[in-house]
């Protein structure tokens, strides 16, 4: 099976089954090693910029070479079984069902008129205070959740499999997951947590500018706003913290004609956003459905491009070779 069939199985076995707890997941376990290799690190090398460079080099090289290593060890069994390791080592990367799942919890929530629920739920996936949300806060926070990880929760690791199959995939998702551990501007962090905040910047920067301009094609198949998708993805994407998050947050905000940003609070600290988009409609429960309809078909139209160009890519380098 060629990665094209393995990324296509990969992405539908997400779809089907999404994360079951019960089933031992491979970023546990990179945010356990980065986790322990912590102290050690900070031990051993009193730069703490240098300890963390240090770090994500032997977290992100693990992960690759562990997966390598799998599929190399199942190859030696039969080609089927490298196959089917493949497909479930690039499946463990991807969060499409998830997402959807979780966000669609909040959304029952509000349709039932349980907002203390509704908190609960959407609390699971944001890192925002919950506790005092109205039911327009908590839609635009399950909102932002699902607009902001469609790239590292779907076409980042898509872009990555296409480009260099599961070990690209789980060096990503190692990638990420080092953001998640260590990525914070604290004192703790602010210099131990640069490398992988960094890198994470770095990885994330093409696939977030290519999934940003397929939400408004999408948003045009649903009968959306996809000029006002680009306009206000242009206007707006560069206006949040993160060089690359903003750029789907905008985009998804001018695709349903909402306004997300505003006042948040973290940890009792009131922190006000910048706004993205415009208010032409309120923000309500409806719009959580709305967002993942265009997450569901910006990853069609992500997956046909990555792999229509990993084709075409495929064939240019076949024909050279032939007549080199």
């Amino acid at each position: 099976m060629n990665l094209t069939y393995q990324i296509l199985a990969a992405v539908v076995l997400d779809l089907l089954v999404g994360d079951p707890r019960w089933l031992p997941h491979p970023v546990r376990g990179i945010g356990r090693l980065a986790q322990w290799l912590e102290r050690p690190m900070r031990r051993l090398i009193r730069n703490e910029k240098a300890a963390g460079i240090v770090t994500v080099l032997l977290v992100v090289s693990t992960a690759g070479v562990s997966v390598w290593g799998l599929i190399y060890l199942a190859r030696l069994c039969h080609s089927v079984a490298a196959d089917i390791v493949s497909v479930l080592l690039i499946y463990t990367t991807i969060a499409t069902h998830d997402l959807a799942r979780h966000s669609c919890a909040v959304f029952r929530a509000l349709a039932a008129g349980d907002l203390e629920q509704a908190r609960r739920r959407v609390a699971e996936i944001v890192g925002r205070d919950t506790a005092h949300l109205d039911e327009a806060g908590v839609a635009r926070a399950a909102v932002e959740c699902v607009a902001e990880s469609m790239v590292d929760g779907i076409t980042a690791p898509l872009f990555f499999a296409i480009l260099a199959g599961p070990v690209g995939a789980m060096m990503y998702r190692a990638i990420n997951t080092l953001d998640s551990t260590f990525g914070y501007t604290n004192d703790c962090y602010i210099r131990f947590g640069w490398a992988a905040a960094r890198l994470d910047d770095l990885a994330n920067y093409l696939p977030s500018r290519v999934t940003a301009p397929l939400i408004g094609c999408a948003a045009a198949i649903l009968g959306r706003r996809p000029v006002q998708s680009w306009r206000i993805l242009r206007r707006d994407g560069r206006k949040h913290a993160s060089p690359n998050a903003g750029l789907s947050e905008a985009a998804m905000a001018g695709a349903l004609g909402i306004q997300l940003g505003g006042l948040s609070y973290y940890d009792g600290e009131r922190l006000e956003k910048p706004a993205i988009g415009e208010p032409i409609v309120p923000i309500a429960a409806e719009h959580i459905l709305a967002t993942n309809a265009v997450m569901f078909f910006t990853l069609a139209l992500f997956l046909a491009l990555g792999l229509a160009v990993r084709i075409g890519v495929m064939h240019v380098w076949y024909v050279w070779r032939i007549n080199a």
